[in-house]
């Protein structure tokens, strides 16, 4: 038997461990099912190479918890340590400075403690004493146990242990008594190694035999007890793309996300192996009207074995809303997020995915245009987010981003263009694309671009007046107008000039009596030659103002404190209309007050304007003026 110290730079490395992942402490069963793969997967490689002798089996990995005991067990069949190689492998900790880089590193994610040989030493985390029993692959070896109780002071001698492998047994201390219960493992094993490459073995279950086809009919079918396989060795993601269908994939995703019932509308398989590697599948989940990021939910995992679901600076913002697993061993893993941003490799694998996707989207128009028209209310707040955000992604998006009318047609943008340029040009040679974000709210004003042949498109999400933004800047001679901005013959603005009715006298006149009944901290009269049959007011608010607000209300963009600001709108006054003649020349002020409340509040009802007991005494008015 031999007995030394554990070859550390520290003095005690054990409570420099427990204070370095005290906050992650359940990540020592990943860390030690990671050390049985690769002990396992090394079997198998040199299997292949002849190295080992005879058949190697299938072998698995088994967990066994006995809570009388405390004990926790992991147990491989992997390829097994010499003396010398515990020695070399568990003894001597690969590890300098111990003390000087929990200080610099404190605040990085847990798992960087396999990332520096010291995987194994997580199990002192949870553990008051750990023993290792385990025997070489190599031919005449022999089996060795190794013991520690937490001090650096450890026993190393020869064990009777027959088969290939290695078995850890953790003596749980009283404070982690949690990792006795059944329930908890089941959750750390479907959490972190529910795709392992090894099957891992949890107990055992019960299968029933199906009844043979010349069963009789009181025969009862015969119920087994097998392995308990908590895991997936061979998930999608590990597969060709040629190897799967649509079911495959679904079915996938089923396995993820057991809780979502809702099909994913389409998927994208990730498999590229230079200048980096990565595989995985994303999937394009529904996403409601309103803004919610969903993020968490692609998992992020190195050669199978869960990392976490925190993908931030890895995979770009916009496309943190979709959902699925990328795999890479070229990610740098639990540092900080401005090391990642500022992480070669991890740009490349940004870059990469943000292209991957934006392809994708360009075959699923190009291939079915109807189906794809079909999911856009479900996948355009991704689609706005990302052409807002990745200006790669916002380039390639013109060959799939669409635009919708009121009518239900779709455009991407060269088509729309072509569409209104001849009608919707301006007199400054300015192209007008006319919008609604309401079709019920903004009828009216809709029906007057209608009337003129104008397209209006249906530009309804959250974001939307950050788009716009991005594209009148992007694009030239482009100006974007609400359609009830203003009347439709302001909007866009020909060379023909009407000529109002009204005197600049009866005008002036007018103006004074209107802005005296019209409330000044809200309204601005402006008076307008418009059609004779157009309304005789309509309600419109600044295009410039409207569009700050909302800009800085969905967050990001307008002007500092634009949302604290009170709503000003304009009255515009159709001096073409008779009503409006009518109330210059009425004689008697009562008439010509209530003339222009009743008009006024018509007005502010087009607008959602009136509300409360304005309402209730404008269908009272309404009432008395009909009988």
């Amino acid at each position: 038997m031999a007995t030394g110290n554990i070859n550390v730079t520290a003095e005690n490395i054990f409570p420099i461990i427990k204070k370095f992942l005290y906050s992650d402490h359940e990540i020592f069963l990943r860390e030690l099912i990671s050390n049985a793969t690769d002990a396992t997967l090394k079997l198998k490689h040199l299997s292949t190479l002849g190295e080992v002798k005879g058949d190697i089996g299938n072998p698995m990995i088994e967990i066994k918890v006995d809570k009388e005991k405390k004990e926790i067990r992991i147990i491989d069949q992997g390829i097994g340590m010499t003396s010398e190689e515990v020695e070399k492998y568990i003894n001597q900790v690969a590890f300098s400075g111990a003390e000087e880089f929990v200080e610099k590193y404190k605040d990085a994610d847990a798992g960087i403690i396999g990332h520096f040989g010291l995987g194994f030493y997580s199990a002192f985390m949870v553990a008051d004493k750990v023993e290792i029993y385990t025997k070489s692959h190599k031919e005449d070896a022999k089996a060795v146990r190794w013991e520690c109780d937490g001090s650096p002071k450890y026993t190393l001698e020869e064990d009777d242990k027959k088969d290939r492998g290695t078995e850890i047994v953790l003596h749980i201390d009283d404070e982690s008594s949690e990792f006795l219960e059944e329930s908890k493992i089941k959750e750390l094993l479907s959490k972190y190694n529910k795709f392992m490459p090894i099957p891992i073995k949890f107990g055992t279950k019960t299968e029933t035999l199906p009844l043979p086809d010349d069963a009789k009919e009181d025969d009862k079918p015969e119920t087994i007890t097998v392995d308990n396989i908590i895991n997936n060795p061979n998930p999608a993601w590990t597969k060709q793309p040629s190897e799967l269908k649509d079911e495959d994939y679904k079915s996938f995703y089923r396995e993820l996300y057991p809780m979502q019932f809702e099909e994913p509308l389409f998927h994208i398989h990730l498999n590229v192996d230079y200048p980096f590697n990565l595989t995985g599948i994303l999937y394009f989940p529904k996403i409601s009207k309103n803004i919610d990021p969903q993020k968490d939910k692609i998992q992020l995992y190195q050669n199978q074995v869960f990392v976490t679901d925190n993908v931030e600076g890895i995979v770009p913002d916009f496309l943190q809303m979709l959902r699925g697993v990328i795999d890479s061993p070229d990610i740098p893993l639990n540092v900080s997020r401005s090391y990642l941003q500022a992480d070669g490799a991890v740009k490349k694998i940004s870059s990469y995915i943000t292209r991957k996707v934006a392809d994708k989207l360009a075959s699923l128009f190009k291939n079915d245009r109807k189906a794809f028209e079909e999911k856009w209310e479900d996948i355009k707040i991704i689609i706005e987010y990302g052409m807002l955000s990745e200006e790669k992604f916002f380039e390639k998006s013109e060959k799939f981003a669409l635009y919708p009318t009121v009518d239900g047609n779709y455009f991407i943008w060269d088509e729309l263009i072509e569409k209104i340029k001849d009608n919707q040009t301006d007199k400054d040679g300015k192209t007008i694309v006319l919008y609604a974000s309401d079709k019920k709210m903004q009828h009216s004003f809709i029906q007057d671009a209608k009337d003129k042949n104008y397209e209006v498109l249906l530009l309804d999400s959250p974001i939307v007046s950050h788009l716009i933004q991005k594209l009148e800047t992007s694009k030239e001679n482009i100006s974007f107008v609400r359609v009830d901005g203003d009347h439709i013959d302001n909007l866009i603005k020909k060379d023909e000039n009407k000529i109002s009715k009204l005197s600049d006298e009866e005008q002036e006149k007018l103006k004074t009596i209107l802005e005296s009944s019209i409330p000044k901290e809200t309204f601005t009269v402006q008076l307008e030659a418009m059609d004779s049959k157009a309304n005789p007011f309509i309600i419109t608010q600044p295009e410039f103002m409207r569009r700050m607000k909302e800009m800085q209300a969905s967050g990001g963009g307008g002007m500092m404190g634009m949302s604290n600001f009170p709503d000003m709108y304009n009255l515009v006054v159709n001096t073409n209309n008779e009503l409006v003649s009518e109330i210059l020349n009425t004689k008697t002020d009562k008439k010509r007050e209530r003339l222009i409340k009743q008009t006024f509040d018509l007005a502010k009802l087009s607008q959602n304007l009136l509300q409360g007991e304005e309402l209730t005494a404008f269908i009272k008015r309404s009432y008395e003026m009909v009988k």
